[in-house]
C-alpha cells in the first residue's frame, strides 16, 4: 500500500482552535521532521570528514563568533563538558579548529576556525542555505516572519539574549 502522494500545494492553514491537541501535534512533528530533513541533507559531507551533527553545531557556532571560549560554547550546546571535549578534540585532530590562551585571561580558552574550518563550515552552511532559502521562498516572507516567532517563543526569555549576540555578529 502506498503512502500518500507529495504535494506542493500551499500548506495547511491553521484551525482557529490552534491550541488544540492535534493542531499542537502537528506542530511538533513538522518540527521534527522539518529538522531532520534539514540536517540530513549534510550528513553525507560529515560522514566524509568522519564527523557528526555535534561537530557541525561547534563548528557553525565557532564560525558565527570567532574567539568564542569553550565555556560559552558549552553553554551555547548545553552540552556535557565530556562530550564538549570529546566533539572539540576530534575537530582539532582534524585540523578543523585551534583552541587559543586568552589574551588577558590565561585561563581562557578560545576557539578558531582553520583555514580547513572555515572551508567545510562554509560548505555546510551553502547546503543548509539552500533548502532553507527554497522553504522561506515557498512559504513567503509572512510565514517566515511567524515561523521566527514561534521559535523564539520556544526559547526562555533568559535566553534570549544569547541568539540576539549571535543576531549582531552578522
Amino acid at each position: 500500500m502506498a503512502g500518500p502522494t507529495p504535494t506542493t500545494s500551499a500548506p495547511r492553514t491553521a484551525s482557529a482552535l490552534f491550541l488544540r491537541e492535534p493542531e499542537i501535534r502537528r506542530g511538533i512533528e513538522l518540527l521534527y521532521f522539518g529538522y531532520s530533513h534539514l540536517t540530513r541533507s549534510i550528513d553525507g559531507e560529515l560522514a566524509a570528514h568522519g564527523l557528526g551533527r555535534a561537530h557541525h553545531r561547534a563548528l557553525y557556532f565557532v564560525a558565527r563568533s570567532p574567539g568564542l571560549s569553550v565555556s560559552d560554547l558549552l553553554a551555547l550546546l548545553a552540552i556535557t563538558k565530556q562530550s564538549l571535549g570529546r566533539v572539540l578534540g576530534d575537530l582539532t585532530s582534524r585540523g578543523f579548529v585551534e583552541i587559543r590562551v586568552g589574551q588577558r585571561d590565561r585561563r581562557q580558552r578560545l576557539l578558531h576556525l582553520t583555514t580547513e574550518g572555515a572551508a567545510l563550515e562554509a560548505q555546510l552552511f551553502d547546503g543548509l542555505r539552500e533548502r532553507l532559502s527554497a522553504a522561506y521562498a515557498q512559504a513567503g516572507q509572512g510565514a517566515v516572519s511567524g515561523f521566527w516567532a514561534v521559535l523564539e517563543a520556544l526559547v526562555p526569555v533568559a535566553e534570549r539574549a544569547r541568539i540576539e549576540a549571535l543576531g549582531s555578529m552578522r
